[in-house]
């Protein structure tokens, strides 16, 4: 209230009297106070301060301000001394939050300075400058992502080398390798990564049969698709590896596929014969080289006692053959018996053919 008082005295005082800002210079010339200044001190000079008489009202308000805003203190408001310790603490805490980075073993840190890239940071704990100038996007280079073109519930037609369209479904497996590329040389990766795929299954799919794509040839597909796509993408500086293609259906269009599936089970039937008869033949073979050995062996020892092996093997083969027919022994004089009855035989004389003339 005196400093408004002050300002509305000076205000008079500049109306009614000439010789100063602040009024009258003598205080009894027209019976009344000297106006006031703004500052609550006279035009005469400055008030004078219990204890300080050089002291200003000007000070003195520069005091009481700083005691309302900080100083001193009115009730609820912190000490200056808090506010400062608290933006310090901010200050240094931004700093550690946007300058150190903790990246993990499958990760890799790529800076970006003012939004241009700067350089990677490997795994553990990176420094940098802290943001805005410094900026630290996180890309994890171990995960294995994977992109799945064509379906079973919808056609994705290609032509192959021999006239014929075939329905193929498939997937991709691949990973980042370079983040820095991946995340600044294409616009959109996962795009890409499809097209490039699909181009590259067309292309290999064209220099093919059809009953190569959905016969035993899937594998050299899947590697063939994997070495043009990784080509493509090593042509667009994209950072990026491939991990594998898989085809999980090739199979002729709906209209025809069940004449398709009718040929290809004759021909795992063929197939399968013949595997049958290769078999048997092979046993058949290896049966008479082992006869053949066996005989050669015979031939060695007939070679060392010819008459010896002579009756051997005559011995042995009427053994074989009667060992499986009934054995009937006929005798001019004593009859018919169904077995030899030897101690009879060897008990009995020999036959005498001049008695018997």
């Amino acid at each position: 209230m005196s400093m408004i008082s002050g300002w509305g005295g000076s205000i008079r005082g500049l109306f009614n009297d000439n010789k100063g800002p602040w009024g009258s210079a003598e205080p009894g010339d027209s019976g009344e106070e000297p106006p006031r200044s703004p500052w609550g001190q006279s035009a005469k000079g400055p008030r004078p301060v219990p204890g300080d008489p050089n002291r200003s009202s000007l000070d003195d308000f520069l005091r009481r301000g700083r005691a309302r805003f900080g100083g001193g203190g009115l009730p609820g408001r912190p000490d200056g001394s808090l506010i400062g310790w608290g933006l310090a603490a901010v200050a240094a805490l931004w700093l550690v939050l946007s300058s150190m980075h903790v990246i993990a073993p499958s990760e890799r840190g790529v800076v970006t300075q003012f939004g241009r890239y700067a350089y990677t940071l490997g795994p553990g704990v990176g420094l940098t400058l802290p943001w805005p100038i410094h900026d630290v996007q996180k890309v994890d280079v171990e995960n294995i992502r994977i992109v799945d073109l064509g379906s079973a519930n919808s056609e994705d037609l290609m032509l192959t080398g021999d006239q014929n369209i075939i329905d193929i479904a498939y997937s991709v497996r691949w990973s980042i390798s370079q983040p820095e590329l991946y995340l600044f040389e294409l616009a959109r990766p996962q795009e890409t990564i499809r097209q490039v795929a699909e181009s590259a299954m067309r292309a290999v799919v064209s220099r093919v049969t059809l009953d190569e794509a959905i016969g035993d040839k899937r594998s050299d597909i899947e590697g063939q698709v994997a070495q043009v796509m990784q080509q493509i993408l090593n042509q667009y500086h994209a950072g990026v590896t491939i991990r594998g293609i898989a085809i999980k259906q090739a199979d002729p269009p709906q209209a025809v596929n069940d004449a398709f599936k009718d040929v290809s089970a004759a021909q795992q039937d063929a197939q399968r014969y013949r595997n049958a008869a290769n078999a048997y033949a092979q046993q058949l073979t290896a049966k008479a080289q082992g006869e053949a050995t066996a005989f050669d062996k015979v031939y060695e020892q007939y070679k060392l006692s010819p008459e010896v092996t002579r009756r051997r093997m005559y011995y042995e083969t009427m053994e074989r053959v009667l060992s499986k027919v009934p054995k009937t022994i006929v005798e001019s004089q004593t009859g018919v018996v169904p077995y030899l009855p030897l101690p009879a035989v060897k008990a009995q004389p020999a036959p005498n053919p001049g008695a018997a003339q």
